[in-house]
């Protein structure tokens, strides 16, 4: 295995009036190509802010991030937008779908971006919509869908551009319990095909059915392991 993801020594701070928030406090950490792995944390932990460096949405203060070998804190914001379209697919908890635009648009919509030919964005988006079963529902707009169809959508968005990572935070947050694990099972379904899946979660009974946890406590890695070693541990 050859690794995706590399943290060195990240720290992320941010000025709060006198005070100086550490949001990532020196954190090292290795995902392999092909990992599932789940960084979990509760609100202030640190998790969105490794999200969105991850996701080359933010850069760090200091410390060196690697993306598939490459080092993208040397990057300017053009070369960060176009590491982002090609190797990076978001699933987000509120979907970001665009209202006006029909399913099959909606996917279409970062392909253009990425500048993907007309013809070949069709293609893609048609393919990866009846991957996730919703062949039938190209012409309908987000409002027609339920929580579970718009989080396929959206997972299908992620999918089309061809993405080495799936970055996905809180993907089950806003659904049921049963559309939930429709959504994690899809999850483990592109792992199986080789993506690198990293999932941000501050849901417990989530992570601890990923193979790996990364956890956070106050921009600290605290745990970094199989989930039942956690548990283990916690009663040592």
């Amino acid at each position: 295995m050859s690794t995706m993801i590399e943290f060195r020594n990240i720290c992320k701070y941010y000025e709060m009036g006198d005070e100086t928030v550490k949001a990532a406090d020196d954190i090292s950490m290795k995902i392999e190509k092909g990992e599932f792995v789940a960084i979990v944390g509760q609100s202030g932990s640190g998790k969105s802010t490794c999200m969105n460096i991850i996701g080359c949405l933010d850069t760090q203060t200091s410390g060196e991030y690697f993306l598939d070998g490459r080092d993208v804190g040397s990057m300017s914001k053009n070369e960060l937008a176009s590491i982002r379209n090609e190797k990076i697919g978001f699933i987000f908890q509120q979907y970001n779908l665009l209202p006006k635009l029909n399913v099959l648009e909606n996917v279409e919509v970062p392909l253009m971006y990425a500048g993907v030919h007309r013809g070949e964005r069709r293609k893609r988006a048609l393919e990866t919509l009846e991957s996730v079963g919703l062949s039938d529902k190209l012409k309908h707009r987000p409002n027609e869908l339920s929580g579970g169809q718009q989080q396929r959508v959206s997972i299908a968005r992620a999918l089309a551009g061809k993405p080495a990572v799936i970055l996905a935070d809180e993907p089950t947050g806003a659904l049921d319990s049963k559309t939930g694990k429709e959504v994690l099972a899809m999850l483990f379904e592109m792992n199986a095909h080789g993506n690198t899946v990293v999932l941000i979660t501050h849901d417990n009974g989530i992570a601890s059915q990923i193979p790996r946890i990364i956890r956070l406590e106050d921009g600290k890695v605290v745990y970094d392991g199989a989930p039942g070693e956690e548990k283990h541990n916690e009663h040592i």
